[in-house]
């Protein structure tokens, strides 16, 4: 290693790649090759292991500053987001970036805009003055986006968003397929009499109602124009719909099965079905969306969920950024979808005969 580091490390105290030389019994250039990733071909196998058994020994880490100066490059990548922070899915998608950067010995930096575009510019911009290796955007909903300025002077990943311009890649989750598979939950307990509520005409919605539709017509199940109840995406929006479905209606006219476009519209499903005297799964059976966290295990009874997976989408986009900054291409403006996996508890049960 150079001497800026043995400089900084003497003052400090720290051990310096010159003390794990000696204590190996090797030269200090072979300290460098072992820690700078050019041990192969220049080191044998014994030697390498023998000067790692030493920094062990002795405590030593490699200065990131002066490692950075000889690479160009700052181990640490930006994570910019809108309003991520304050949502329930946050801390999954932050820890699967943030523990697949630290396994190729990355840290991240987050900044949280709140949804203030002068804000993501300007963080970008810091970002860029600490010379972070690349950056990832993350939105808090599945949306088109702003680019933020400066993205596109560094490698950029998106994560739950897409870009207005289709310039950068980005990692979202699979919605449509999301779609069929809530609807395959329902066909294959042999519900044929399946209606959707909530939701508007935002990407998600669109997207799970295509999928809904997919998985349904592929049965021959037609389901009628009023069984799409399109109320948002909140209990209250939940409880409309469902009482819009199934208040004044006998068990042999409503649905016996119906998909939710989130966690919290099937839990105002839930207490609509309740309040009228509908058992779940017995008589109703309700598939919600997004796996929320604190909601979702917990209702009465509890749901059976797609779940939205953040934390992948976290993994992926960090895996897609290292990618770029380790060969320096920028992967191309494509579209990554990652599938949404079932979460089975006891909302969904086989349709009643009748």
């Amino acid at each position: 290693m150079g001497g800026t580091e043995d400089k900084r490390s003497a003052g400090s105290g720290r051990p310096t790649s010159r003390d794990v030389a000696r204590l190996a019994g090797v030269s200090h250039t072979a300290v460098s090759f072992v820690f700078n990733g050019r041990a192969e071909g220049n080191l044998s196998p014994a030697t390498q292991e023998r000067i790692r058994q030493a920094a062990v020994r002795l405590g030593y880490r490699p200065d990131p500053v002066a490692r950075g100066l000889r690479s160009r490059r700052t181990a640490v990548i930006g994570l910019v987001t809108d309003e991520i922070a304050s949502s329930p899915f946050a801390g999954r998608l932050l820890r699967g970036a943030m523990e697949t950067a630290w396994d190729s010995d990355h840290l991240v930096l987050t900044v949280d805009s709140g949804g203030d575009r002068a804000k993501e510019d300007a963080a970008v911009a810091e970002l860029l003055d600490r010379r972070v290796d690349g950056i990832i955007y993350a939105a808090m909903s599945l949306r088109r986006v702003r680019v933020p300025e400066g993205l596109h002077r560094t490698h950029s990943v998106l994560a739950n968003c897409l870009p207005d311009d289709d310039s950068l890649p980005s990692v979202v989750p699979a919605e449509r397929a999301g779609g069929r598979t809530a609807a395959r939950l329902l066909l294959d307990q042999g519900h044929r009499r399946i209606a959707l509520v909530g939701g508007q005409q935002d990407i998600a919605s669109v997207e799970r109602l295509r999928g809904f539709r997919d998985a349904l017509r592929a049965e021959g199940v037609t389901v009628p124009k009023d069984w799409v109840v399109r109320t948002g995406g909140e209990i209250s929006s939940g409880y409309q719909g469902a009482t819009r479905l199934l208040e004044g209606v006998s068990a042999a006219q409503r649905p016996t099965g119906i998909f939710c476009y989130n966690d919290r519209v099937a839990a105002g499903t839930l207490h609509c079905a309740a309040r009228l005297g509908i058992t779940v799964p017995d008589e109703l059976s309700v598939v919600g969306y997004d796996d929320q966290e604190h909601m979702a295990a917990h209702l009465f009874p509890p749901l059976t969920t797609v779940a939205l997976p953040h934390r992948e989408m976290g993994e992926t986009a960090t895996r897609l950024l290292l990618d770029a900054i380790d060969t320096g291409r920028t992967p191309a403006a494509t579209v990554r979808r990652i599938a949404c996996p079932v979460v089975g508890r006891g909302s969904v049960g086989p349709a009643p005969t009748g």
